[in-house]
């Protein structure tokens, strides 16, 4: 019972993370309720916040069910590819605002979008958050070996082809040609060693 309540967890903060990063509701928030979309990020940030750390709790209290008994390979394979998610993201994560990301910079209705990001980690692949959050899922799953991160690993591999399909429709009403052209260029997920970019 408890492992199906964190995968209904899991299902709720994905579907949340994508209906409210739409861009028709944006634009409807925008058009209608200016002052409301002034906060929309923040109160974005702060529902992903409140129900990630609910996720945290759920956890604390989960039974511990072995899928295998984590071996020294498995181990050291798991904090290197976790280690090298961590790096990803941080990397990634540095080339953004934060502040307007989060929502804390306030933005105004006059402000242009922030920029189109391509280089650096964004140079390699269109998603490079999601590649770090991987890596960070999946060597928790290998040091551990648990049921319980077996369930976090696979609602994000369930999630990613949704979340990033939706994601990408809004980008390109944001971006237009500019991201289309970016599409052609970098691939989603994996990247590809022999071109060298940014």
């Amino acid at each position: 019972m408890s492992n199906l309540l964190m995968v209904l967890s899991w299902g709720l903060f994905y579907f949340l993370h994508t209906a409210l990063a739409a861009s028709k509701l944006k634009r409807i928030l925008e058009s209608k309720w200016p002052i409301v979309y002034k906060w929309y990020r923040l109160f974005y940030s702060i529902l992903t916040f409140i129900l990630f750390f609910g996720i945290v709790i759920l956890v604390m209290f989960l039974p511990v069910q072995q899928v295998f008994i984590p071996g020294s390979f498995s181990q050291y394979a798991g904090y290197l590819i976790a280690t090298a998610g961590v790096i990803v993201l941080l990397r990634s994560a540095k080339q953004i605002s934060l502040s307007s990301f989060l929502g804390i910079r306030l933005m105004k209705k006059t402000l242009q979008k922030p920029e189109l990001v391509i280089s650096g980690m964004y140079s390699q692949v269109r998603h490079p958050l999601y590649v770090g959050l991987l890596g960070i899922f999946l060597g928790y799953f290998l040091v551990s070996g648990t049921v319980g991160a077996l369930i976090h690993l696979g609602c994000l591999m369930v999630y990613l082809p949704i979340g990033i399909y939706f994601e990408e429709k809004n980008l390109v009403v944001d971006y237009g040609d500019d991201y289309l052209k970016y599409q052609k260029e970098v691939p989603v997920f994996f990247p590809k060693f022999n071109k060298k970019r940014g």
